[in-house]
């Protein structure tokens, strides 16, 4: 019977994603006040900081990046594939899948201008923003494949996507919460992903605290785990993962939109035993 209420649970959160906008998801998400380069406490330049922190650091390294739960956004890799010769970005719904590959192929039907996040992400790394035709040439040529993924399977991804090895890196966004119908599926889809990270590597992981719900579009109501530190930190261990750093974003009132009722976001660093 519990194994039933566990698929009842998953199927209901895959039903909810039937609705989902990419377009209004990166209107709501990814466009100012969240997505202001002006602002030191802008949410986005927060979570693209974090991002270009823990890839410089040294201890980041490897061939392989994979993107759990890319969505239709690109910031979360546009350090990382400075630093990786191959990454893999990843979703369930093929929406999202679609509108990475039009961004890819050089399409102009994008939803979304990524022109000031490539910007802001050359600044950070100290080159002139300018620089950011080279960032996005650079991408498209290590993005290696946009693939089907679904973290609540124990084998996420289809048998041969990655080398026996396991990838060296993860980074992950706003996924596991998003698509968890608890705190316990939130923490076996932890350890699902992590089968796909060799020992030693390395999980860069984004995600939202005391969030119930999110829009994925007009009307479209998706519940989420409300997680809180404490709860995030006992996930990582239970899922073999050792935290090397967790920070901690607090939303100031104007970042509040009304799309969400997200409180604050945790960026963590954490290394596969």
């Amino acid at each position: 019977m519990a194994e039933k209420g566990k698929e009842n649970g998953v199927a209901a959160m895959a039903a909810c994603y039937q609705g989902f906008d990419p377009a209004a998801y990166l209107q709501y998400n990814y466009t100012p006040p969240r997505a202001d380069f002006e602002r030191t406490d802008s949410i986005v330049p927060w979570k693209l900081a974090c991002l270009h922190r823990a890839f410089t650091e040294g201890d980041v390294s490897g061939e392989l990046l994979v993107d759990i739960g890319s969505g239709p956004t690109l910031y979360q890799v546009l350090s990382g594939c400075e630093i990786f010769k191959k990454v893999l970005l990843t979703d369930f719904l093929e929406v999202n899948r679609q509108e990475l590959r039009r961004w890819l192929q050089g399409e102009e039907s994008s939803n979304l201008d990524w022109t000031p996040y490539l910007q802001h992400v050359c600044k950070l790394e100290g080159r002139r923003p300018s620089a950011w035709t080279e960032k996005a040439a650079k991408l498209r040529q290590v993005v290696m494949g946009i693939l089907p993924i679904d973290v609540h399977r124990p084998q996420p991804l289809a048998s041969d996507a990655l080398p026996s090895a396991g990838a060296d890196c993860l980074v992950s966004c706003f996924c596991l919460e998003s698509v968890s119908p608890d705190l316990a599926a939130f923490t076996r889809a932890l350890g699902h992903i992590g089968r796909l990270l060799r020992p030693g590597g390395h999980l860069l992981l984004i995600g939202a605290l005391g969030e119930s719900c999110y829009f994925g579009g007009p009307g479209v109501r998706t519940p989420v785990v409300p997680l809180n530190e404490e709860q995030v930190c006992a996930s990582l261990k239970e899922s073999g993962f050792t935290l090397i750093r967790l920070e901690v974003y607090t939303l100031p009132q104007d970042m509040r939109v009304g799309v969400d009722d997200v409180t604050g976001v945790f960026f963590v660093k954490a290394r596969k035993d």
